[in-house]
């Protein structure tokens, strides 16, 4: 499990990490609020644990940036505003939990397992959907429309990570560490074989394309939508 800390105070940030990990999370640490939203956009993360009082960016804004762009990791507030108002912004920005400082870290390492454990719960949804395109996370058929899609293995793994992570940006070198769970040399067109071999069964010209390329990032699976073309594609 990988866990974001996204923490200003140094010493917090490293007391987290090094307790995480005997705990054996994965651990990244950000010391700021740009820094923490770059690496939660960037990442494929289980959890992260925020701070409020962040430089360069509030915990609160980028609560509600990462919400806004569809992206739904639980988030553990950790700070030291612990008044019920604090908690109420919090929680309504998007936040799944809240633990004020000073705390301890039976607590917070407990609050962690919930959240992931909730996590897991709600993700074994047993179909996924983004449109017309219906996936079945059992059986690994796919469906669109009416018309059923025969794939293989590898197809199955870099089409679920898409759906599950729909309308959210993913470069490929995040797509080849959650599939292939390494990472494959920068000159590496591997994801771009199975992209091409998944539109040429998910997304037939007479329909809207769902998986659509980013110029110069990655990815982006999303529902078509008329007249949208906010993104520029290879």
């Amino acid at each position: 499990m990988r866990i974001l800390v996204i923490e200003d105070e140094k010493k917090v940030a490293n007391f987290v990490m090094q307790g995480l990990r005997e705990e054996n999370y994965e651990v990244e640490v950000a010391y700021d609020g740009e820094q923490g939203l770059e690496k939660a956009l960037a990442g494929e993360f289980d959890g992260m644990i925020l701070d409020l009082m962040l430089p360069k960016r509030d915990g609160i804004s980028l609560l509600r940036e990462l919400r806004g762009r569809g992206i739904n990791t639980p988030v553990l507030i950790l700070t030291a505003k612990g008044t019920t108002q604090d908690k109420i912004v919090g929680l309504d920005a998007g936040a799944d939990d809240y633990l004020a400082k000073p705390f301890h870290f039976e607590e917070l390492t407990a609050r962690i397992r919930s959240l992931l454990r909730r996590s897991v719960s709600v993700e074994k949804t047993t179909q996924l959907k983004v449109g017309d395109l219906v996936l079945d996370t059992i059986t690994h058929k796919a469906k669109r429309g009416t018309v059923e899609i025969d794939l293989t293995s590898r197809e199955y793994d870099v089409l679920e990570y898409l759906m599950r992570n729909s309308n959210r940006i993913l470069s490929r070198s995040v797509i080849t560490q959650h599939v292939w769970n390494y990472n494959f040399a920068t000159d590496s067109n591997l994801v771009d074989v199975y992209i091409n071999r998944l539109r040429n069964k998910v997304d037939p010209p007479e329909l809207p394309r769902l998986i659509r390329s980013i110029r110069g990032v990655g990815y982006i699976m999303r529902e078509a939508e008329p007249g949208n073309n906010d993104f520029q594609e290879d």
